[in-house]
């Protein structure tokens, strides 16, 4: 992986842990989204996030419901 190069990693929710705090969405609003119905967070759009990124929202989250995909990893270029 050269400089110019993101690892990029696929976020999962477990939503039967999650309790709908909003740290992920106030974070990753691209990323995450809470159901207003079911006060939940999931996953929207490509679900892909930077590595760093993704570590600073799994860390943010009180129930640690959200997690890296395994397998689920690539790299883009940055522009």
């Amino acid at each position: 992986m050269s400089d110019q190069e993101v690892e990029l990693v696929k976020m999962v929710v477990n939503q039967d842990v999650c309790i709908g705090a909003g740290q992920c969405e106030m974070l990753e609003e691209e990323t995450f989204l809470v159901d207003d119905d079911t006060v939940v967070a999931g996953v929207i759009g490509t679900g892909l996030l930077p590595m760093d990124r993704a570590q600073k929202v799994i860390g943010a989250c009180p129930t640690q419901a959200i997690s890296i995909s395994a397998g689920d990893s690539g790299s883009a270029e940055e522009e």
